[in-house]
């Protein structure tokens, strides 16, 4: 237990320890967690100093002060501005506000709710009923909600990251929702980019444009955003250079000459193939996704951009290419990353090789 008393100075008319109205020094002595203390405070205010030994008990050291709490939306904008000073990716921090800020906010306000402590294991068991996500995005956001609650707790706002105790729902196998395209869908598709419209609203051939954009997609494994943003002067004789926006990841990509000759061809006074350099890069993604969907009516197949991605590392992987070569041309940041999506085609692999095997012994 932590007291106070004064110590008089030889000029003050004053006797008594508790003696608060004088300018004399004021003394702590006591012990606090263990540790002894018996020194002078810079503080003359009895008001003042009361308030120290109050912030020590509050914080369960001597000379330790607890920081203030912030409330939730105040919590939340550290969060983002420590976010940005990180340099999280734009794509990672528009994720995280989805949650935080439309979500997470609003439903706290429609609540009550203002304080971090509020939100214990049973109020987040609340919140989460209200999502309306599949298992992967529920998965994935409370990954994110788990990040900002472990930002308080190592702020010391909270003494427990209390989204610990939520279970992330059970994931579906990746592998089975993965579709590629065949070679008869891929030759469809370059046939009806003749039949696109010839021209866009800038008099650039939208033929040769979108044309180029599949090839790279099919022969690169790249994200579109990745494509999109693609510089010409990532491009030498025939290898492709690209860092990932997702994973920040370096890649090294050889393309095949009808890729190359196709991206080649395209002169639209940028220093991007697939963009103007100008606006946001999101909305030029936008614009080339529903390009595609519209190619991909012409041609009367059934995908989506990412099948390209798909249908690269199969084709890798189906040749006899290591799972740790395709990972590293896809960019993952770990080979477990791309057997979770590929294993069956890999599990097929193996049991061609186990049956080929097999065929040498007879």
């Amino acid at each position: 237990m932590l007291r106070l008393y004064r110590r008089h100075r030889l000029s003050c008319p004053q006797t008594s320890e508790r003696y608060r109205r004088c300018s004399c020094p004021i003394y702590i002595e006591g012990t606090l967690a263990g540790e002894y203390i018996r020194k002078a405070v810079d503080l003359t205010s009895w008001t003042a100093a009361t308030g120290l030994i109050a912030k020590w008990n509050e914080a369960g050291e001597i000379g330790a002060v607890r920081p203030e709490v912030p409330t939730i939306t105040e919590a939340v904008s550290k969060f983002f501005a420590d976010a940005t000073a990180r340099q999280l990716q734009p794509a990672t921090i528009t994720k995280l506000k989805n949650l935080l800020e439309k979500r997470l906010v609003p439903w706290c306000e429609h609540k009550g709710f203002r304080q971090l402590k509020q939100l214990d294991v049973d109020a987040l068991l609340q919140f989460r009923a209200t999502w309306p996500d599949g298992p992967l995005s529920a998965y994935k956001n409370l990954e994110r909600l788990r990040a900002f609650l472990w930002f308080c707790h190592r702020a010391d706002w909270i003494q427990k990251n209390p989204a610990v105790a939520l279970k992330p729902p059970k994931l579906p196998d990746k592998s089975t929702k993965v579709k590629v395209f065949t070679e008869d869908e891929i030759e469809r598709v370059l046939d009806a980019c003749d039949e696109y419209p010839e021209r866009n609203a800038y008099g650039h051939d939208n033929r040769a444009r979108i044309k180029a954009l599949v090839l790279t997609l099919r022969y690169s494994g790249m994200r579109i955003g990745d494509c999109v943003g693609l510089q010409k002067a990532h491009l030498k004789a025939d290898k492709l250079f690209l860092n990932t926006e997702k994973s920040g990841s370096k890649i090294f990509v050889p393309l095949p000459k009808v890729a190359v000759e196709a991206v080649e061809k395209i002169e639209n006074g940028s220093a991007y193939f697939f963009w103007t350099g100008n606006g946001l890069r999101r909305s030029a993604v936008a614009d080339w996704q529903r390009a595609l969907r519209r190619l991909f009516e012409l041609a009367e197949v059934t995908g989506n951009p990412h099948m390209f991605r798909h249908t690269f590392a199969t084709d890798l992987l189906s040749r006899g290419i290591p799972i740790e070569d395709v990972s590293a041309l896809l960019g993952h940041k770990s080979v477990r990353i791309t057997e979770s999506y590929y294993s069956h085609w890999i599990k097929a692999r193996r049991d061609r090789l186990e049956e080929r095997v097999r065929e040498l012994w007879r």
